[in-house]
């Protein structure tokens, strides 16, 4: 009896074994897009998501009611057009009727297909403070009645908001504006997120955190090409979460990935010329998108007087800070310490690639040791010391500035920490001179503007990271919030920029740029300066 049950065992083992090898050579002839996630995913719920790694994910699992092309245009999605009032605070979406929720058991036919419904469960959901979303604030406007989110057909929604406010439709671009099937939710709760469903080009296969996960093709999708061609054309997507950049290199080199997305040192200088492109003997096999990225490297101050004072901080002193600006070559900066990637940041705080990026820059901090030697002239340069604060990763560009700031004699000391111990330090006021980057939202100067408003004190009123406050500043700001006109907007935009600059509470060093790396068989991958990746027209043909 033992030995047949052995026996039996054994055949099961083997027959498992064949079809698990069957499985993966049924793989093997599939098109499956592979790329790493060092970063990892915490979140597949779009109402839960606030990392830069989940929103990658998001758009390959989801749609909203509008989205952004290559070049930030704002263009259709499940609403097929839309109307704004001339008063800025009614929006009318007008959906799609071809649109379906990815195939669950939880949805009939009629449940499926996305109705104006759904859409105001979504935003409804983001907007309850229950829900905890770090979305809500999207919806901080809304008219508090059931007029905010209306449905007025099953086609058709209108969104009313209690004043104007023109950055809204983009903010519909985020994973807060994503519509997601109630009935689903509602039966998973708090585990939606390993469960989710929604309309994008490809659905939830498997997930591992911190191992792997699989998305599969939606057969259902309900966009095609340009050609009437329906997409996406590739049968799914692989992620993995390794966080050793250079293993991650080497699975790139190996095909075990087809993209790579940055580089550490040791991948740039093999990659990378000194003018930041591929090096030519990369190019049978590989080729690189570079892309503006909006996302600005800077040096963040505390301006606020009464800790300053309390604090006896040199960085009070506008002077001072002004001097600082104008003492770091970021030319040399961005050419000997990133291989040439990302552009020195001469035009003021909001970085380029933003829509409208020539209306409102301004002559910013070019490299002047002189100018910034005049402005110090009169500080008690023996008695300033400043500690420059960063995360381990920017050691090198801190000990730069170091260097580029001491030229003024002015000491300057670099203190290191891990991530999470310089957020902490940042919110207590223990760091006052700190290196930090921000990273667009939506495509709307807004999203900038908004760290220096008087009202938003971090951390218990925004993002003033600063407690920077101007009357004036502020004033414009408040007009900008509101001006329907682009072209009126961008001229308060263009004063704000000054202002910024004139009172330094961040001194800015590059706006960065993405650099995403493919094997040659890959096509059809496109982005934008938001770093979204848009994997739905991607073709992979090998030889």
């Amino acid at each position: 009896m033992r030995f047949q049950l052995i026996i039996f065992l054994i055949s099961i083992l083997f027959l498992s074994s064949c079809s698990f090898n069957k499985s993966n050579a049924n793989a093997s002839d599939k098109a499956i897009f592979k790329y790493n996630e060092p970063g990892g995913i915490l979140w597949l719920d779009p109402a839960k998501m606030s990392k830069y790694e989940d929103f990658l994910i998001s758009q390959q699992l989801f749609n909203g009611l509008v989205t952004l092309d290559s070049n930030l245009n704002l263009i259709p999605s499940i609403a097929h057009s839309w109307d704004i009032s001339n008063n800025g605070k009614t929006y009318t979406f007008y959906l799609r009727k071809d649109v379906f929720f990815h195939s669950s058991n939880l949805l009939d036919d009629y449940s499926s297909n996305v109705k104006a419904e759904d859409v105001a469960y979504s935003f409804l959901r983001i907007s309850n403070p229950a829900t905890a979303s770090p979305g809500r604030y999207i919806f901080d406007f809304l008219v508090p009645s059931y007029k905010g989110v209306y449905v007025l057909d099953d086609y058709t929604l209108e969104i009313n908001l209690i004043k104007p406010q023109p950055s809204f439709i983009y903010q519909l671009c985020l994973p807060y504006g994503y519509v997601v099937p109630s009935e689903v939710v509602e039966h998973y709760g708090a585990d939606f997120s390993q469960h989710v469903i929604g309309t994008g080009p490809f659905l939830l296969n498997k997930w591992k955190k911190d191992v792997k996960l699989i998305l599969s093709k939606n057969e259902n999708y309900f966009e095609h090409d340009k050609q009437g061609v329906k997409i996406p054309y590739i049968d799914g997507v692989s992620v993995t979460f390794v966080k050793d950049r250079n293993q991650e290199y080497i699975n790139f080199k190996s095909g075990k990935l087809d993209m790579i997305s940055g580089l550490d040192e040791d991948g740039k200088d093999n990659l990378l010329s000194v003018d930041g492109e591929l090096n030519e003997k990369h190019h049978e096999l590989y080729y690189l998108k570079k892309t503006a990225w909006l996302n600005t490297d800077y040096i963040g101050i505390l301006v606020d007087d009464s800790i300053n004072k309390a604090l006896n901080n040199p960085l009070k002193s506008k002077q001072l800070r002004n001097a600082i600006g104008y003492s770091i070559d970021r030319y040399k900066l961005v050419k000997f310490l990133r291989n040439g990637v990302g552009v020195p940041a001469r035009n003021g705080f909001i970085p380029k690639g933003m829509p409208g990026f020539n209306e409102y820059k301004i002559k910013g901090y070019d490299f002047d040791l002189n100018r910034a030697l005049k402005l110090s002239k009169d500080l008690p340069k023996d008695k300033i010391k400043i500690t420059l604060s960063a995360s381990e990763q920017y050691k090198t560009l801190c000990e730069f500035l170091q260097n580029e700031i001491q030229q003024i004699g002015i000491k300057v000391d670099v203190d290191i920490h891990t991530n999470s111990a310089l957020r902490q330090r940042v919110a207590n006021f223990d760091a006052v001179f700190y290196r930090k980057s921000w990273v667009a939202d939506f495509p709307e100067p807004m999203n900038y503007f908004q760290l220096f408003y008087g009202e938003y004190f971090f951390p218990d009123n925004g993002t003033n990271y600063y407690h920077f406050k101007n009357k004036q500043y502020d004033s414009l700001y408040l007009k900008a919030s509101m001006e329907q006109n682009r072209k009126i907007r961008y001229t308060y935009y263009k004063q704000m920029q000054q202002i910024i600059h004139d009172f330094a509470p961040v001194i800015p060093l590059f706006y960065a740029e993405t650099l995403r790396f493919y094997h040659n068989y890959i096509s059809g991958v496109s982005s934008n300066s938001m770093n979204m990746l848009n994997l739905k027209e991607v073709k992979i043909k090998k030889s």
